[in-house]
This record gives structure tokens, sequence and C-alpha cells, in this order.
């Protein structure tokens, strides 16, 4: 859908989760204000030209300074003959060279494409290949990937920066030890690559011609593994991403309403900026409100990462289970004060021993909220001034319909679980080049096939159970993992568990529990006895498997599918 009005046609959909509304957020989204994300940010820049938009290892840039930057990068781009519309892709974590190059290239009319800069090289091949990209912005300790595949791919510009380039003199010590002393840059060798700076100063001569955009036109090409495991580009458009961030905008009242807005909010930005949960959130909806935003390259390395949360006075800190886990599991977290932060958790399931552990050490709920890469990404959320974890994903946004559905697309009442499908402004226009992939998750009234099992109750609220393809079938009961892991983090010596499904010769499947220890002396007696108390037998795991950690994704998520084998 590229526009803001849903099809008329179709089952009327009971929107009873508009009796859960605050009155300050409308049922339906307002008209966009803007044709385009370039024209977006055009205005953010000359609006609040003086205040710092994103900050990186200590430094940071203005929204002046990201005007010029980006009006440079654009006018290259241009220069190269590039027409509207072809794809240049963007490989970097979260340094200040990854909002630069993304908005230049949206100002110059082209389409992002966000590639993780852990890939492998045939996982780059086959993203670069099925985009088309010609132009590629790499951080040269990804560099060495992406010569792999460069033959193989229409790739012909290549763009190589390096950590400390935009960070003044001090960038310099940086470079020397990021090669030098760390030895984090592999070697590696691309003819006629062109340098970030040299692209900035080259930019600078050139005049960057406005691009005539329109909602329609294609502003990101997405990637996400789906349900079929091989990834798939999400066409998310200029109208889907502008109508995002304006319902997380309109959503955000609702963390004011009993206390004053600050004038310029601060935003935590530990996930990936080539992630579509922290692109919208921090990036796009930052930039739309004046907002902050603090860049944390690697949130792994808690100590550090703990260090730049008490540096400033945070607004906003969207995350997910396993960081906010991960943070709480250190001693110095404790010395934060973030009790006026509102924590907004996405990307997986909030456990509620977490959530409950989080409001104890810091004084605030985590509000949780729920989309995916075809959802641009949010559709619904909890209120910000909820008193309590709700334990669901909240409601859905301004000019968002859910609907629980069974397998042959019929409503199921109220209480009852089945698909979650989704229908609003932020549903992307379909899969790049997927024509039966797009057939297969779009109803013929609109609505987007999550893939998600969940149910709504009287209240409008949904209550995700699991992923259709990770539910485990015991002897005709359906079990969902989410519920077995939740239950075990309530026990005080685990740290992290993930369940799964095995082939079982007497139920057909069987429930396998993997499991991080938190307490060294934790046993395979005392799993299951917690197990056994908190769950029906069917339910309970048969086999346990200790594990020193579990595999994740970038952003965090527990990869089941890698238990699995």
């Amino acid at each position: 859908m590229n526009s803001v009005s849903a099809p008329s046609d179709g089952p009327v959909v009971n929107k009873i989760w508009l009796t859960s509304y605050p009155d300050m957020v409308p049922a339906d989204l307002p008209p966009l204000e803007h044709a385009s994300l370039a024209e977006l940010l055009e205005e953010s820049c000359a609006r609040y030209a003086d205040r710092a938009v994103f900050t990186s290892m200590g430094k940071s840039i203005t929204y002046r300074e990201l005007d010029i930057q980006t009006r440079k990068i654009g006018a290259w781009l241009q220069s190269l003959g590039l027409q509207k519309g072809d794809r240049v892709a963007v490989m970097m974590p979260n340094v200040l060279q990854n909002p630069i190059a993304v908005y230049g290239i949206l100002r110059a009319g082209f389409v992002v494409v966000n590639v993780n800069p852990l890939y492998t090289p045939r996982e780059l091949e086959h993203q670069l290949r099925d985009c088309g990209a010609k132009a590629i912005f790499v951080l040269e300790n990804f560099a060495h990937t992406v010569e792999q595949v460069l033959t193989h791919t229409d790739v012909r510009h290549v763009i190589v920066t390096a950590l400390g380039d935009m960070l003044g003199l001090k960038g310099h010590i940086v470079n020397f030890i990021v090669r030098k002393v760390k030895k984090l840059v592999p070697a590696w060798s691309i003819p006629g690559h062109h340098s970030f700076a040299a692209v900035l100063a080259e930019g600078g001569r050139l005049s960057l011609k406005p691009a005539e955009l329109t909602h329609s036109d294609i502003a990101f090409l997405q990637y996400t593994g789906g349900t079929t495991g091989v990834a798939k580009g999400a066409i998310l458009t200029h109208a889907n991403l502008l109508a995002n961030q304006l319902q997380l905008q309109l959503w955000l009242a609702t963390a004011y309403i009993a206390k004053k807005r600050p004038e310029q909010l601060n935003f935590v930005c530990a996930l990936p900026l080539y992630h579509i949960f922290a692109l919208t959130v921090n990036s796009l909806m930052g930039v739309s409100i004046g907002a902050h935003n603090v860049l944390i390259a690697n949130p792994r390395d808690i100590p550090a990462f703990i260090k730049e949360l008490g540096k400033y006075k945070f607004d906003m800190f969207p995350g997910l289970n396993t960081l906010f886990n991960a943070l709480m599991n250190n001693p110095e977290f404790s010395k934060l004060d973030l009790s006026q932060t509102g924590t907004l958790a996405g990307g997986m399931a909030v456990q509620r021993p977490v959530a409950e552990r989080w409001q104890k050490m810091t004084g605030a709920w985590i509000t949780e909220g729920y989309g995916l890469s075809e959802t641009s990404p949010v559709a619904s959320a909890n209120r910000f001034d909820s008193s309590d974890f709700t334990g669901t994903i909240g409601l859905p946004l301004s000019g968002t319909d859910f609907d629980i559905r069974d397998e042959n697309g019929n409503s199921v009442p109220l209480g009852e679980v089945g698909e979650i499908c989704i229908r609003g402004p932020q549903v992307m226009a379909g899969y790049w080049k997927q024509p039966a992939e797009t057939a297969r998750v779009m109803t013929p009234d609109g609505f987007f096939r999550s893939g998600d099992m969940g149910f709504m109750n009287e209240r409008g609220y949904t209550k995700i159970v699991d992923r259709k393809k990770d539910m485990i079938l015991v002897s005709g009961f359906n079990v969902y993992p989410n519920e077995i892991e939740e239950v075990a983090a309530m026990h005080p010596g685990i740290l992290e568990a993930a369940a799964v499904g095995v082939p079982d010769e007497h139920s057909g499947e069987a429930v396998k529990l993997f499991v991080v220890k938190k307490d060294p002396a934790l046993t395979e007696a005392d799993v299951k006895a917690h197990c056994a108390a908190n769950l029906t037998n069917y339910k309970r795991p048969r086999f346990i498997e200790f594990r020193t950690q579990l595999p994740k994704s970038n952003v965090g998520k527990i990869l089941r599918k890698e238990l699995r084998g």
C-alpha cells in the first residue's frame, strides 16, 4: 500500500482496541505532510539546525551539518549517472557515516538497501545480486567481504570508510588502534574504490539536484528472512515510512500525559541502524521531531555501553528483551538512573520476569511494541503511561487494523488464537521481484499475514503466543516456545533459555529446552522440577541441554532454527 487509506472491501473489522485509546491519539492517521523522506529531512535540518542530531564515540554532528554532508553525498552519487530508483547499499554499523550515507542516498532520489555488516560472502552476494545495487558504502572492517563477491554483482562503485573518519583528529588515533593494535581490519583490495572523505570533498564541489519523489516511490529495500529462510526485500515506500514515523510520533504523546516533555529528546540507539526497528524508531522518528540519537557501535560490550548510558539523561531507549537482560546482569547497571527513560521493546517477546526486574531496578516499565520489516516496522504498541506490564503487544497504531484469522482466512472470536493479520499505511508494497511470495502473504482485502500466532482480548490488546513455524505439536496439543521460555526465565539460576520441538516416536514432537546457566550449580533436575511446578505435563521439556551461550541474530534475537539443527 502506498497511501494512508486502507482498502474498504472485505469483512468489516471490529476496532475494539479504540475503546482503550488515549484521548490525544487519533484513531485514523492524519494526511502526510511531506512528499518524501528527503523533504522531511530538509525541513527538520532547517528547523533544528543548531541541535545535535547524532553522536558517536564522543563526536556530535548538528542538523545543519547533517544537511551539508548529506547534500554532498547525494550530489556525488548523482554525478555517477545513476537513475532515479537505482539501489545503493549501505554496509555499516552505528557510526556517523551510516545516517549521512543513508540520507544522502534518499536525497539523491535513490533506494537504500541496508546490509548487515556481519554477512558472509554468500549472504552478501545473494542480497546484492537480488537488489541489483549499483554502489555500496562499506566500513573498511568489512571491505574484504565485499571484495570477494564484487565481480558477481552489478556494483560498480565502492565507497570505503574507516571507523574514525568523522571524528576529527581523534579519528586518526582511532583508526591506528583499530587497524594496527586491535587488528580488526582484514586485508582487502578493491581497485578503483573511493574513500568516504574523497566523496565528501568531491561532492562539496557539486550541486545536488532536487529529486522528484512521491509517496509511491521506493525508499528502502529492507531484507528479511521471513518464513522461507531465503532473504527477500520488503519494498518500503516513502509513504510507508512517513506514515510509520508519524504513527510513532502520535503514540509518543502517551509518554507525556503525566509529565512535561523535554524540548529535545535524547534517544539511545543501541540497535543497529541497518535494522528496521532502529531505522524507523530511532533515526526517522528522531529526525522528524528534532531528537538526538546517541549511537552505540557495539552494544555487546556491556561495560562500555553502561558507561555511555551514564553520560546522558535519556528519554527513549528502544531495545530487545535479551539486551535488557544482559544489562541488568552487570553490577554497574544498578548505578544508572533510568527512571524517566521510556523503554520501548520490540523484535522479540518481552518476558515478564525481565520486565518485572527492569521495573524493580529502574522504576520504569518496559513498553512492548510489535512489528516486522514488512510493516515499516511498528504495527502496535502498549501505552507509555501504562502502570503495569501487560504481557501483550499493545494496541494497533493510528490507521492500523488487526484481524486474528484462522487457516481459512476467517476472523476468530476474541480470546481465540489465530494468525495476526495487519492492514495499514505502513504495510509494505510487496516483496522485491517476488510476486508469488507477495501473493502468499497479502490477502485480497489488503491484510498482511504476519506468520505470528496470537489472540486479542476484550480491551483490544493482542497477545502473541508464537511464530507459526516455531509452534511445537505434542500429541495433538499446540505448545508455544515463548511460554516455556518465560517460565524458564522465572528460575533465578537461569540466565537465558530457548525451547524447540524435536521428533518423538510417541508424541510426534517433544519439547527440548536449551539453557544458559546463571548459577553454575544448576542441574537438569532443578530445571525439570521448576517446569513441572509451572507447566502442564505435555508442555514440560523432556530434554534439557546446557549451553554457554545461545545463537543470536545481529540484533540479539535468539535463533531457534539453529538450535533445531
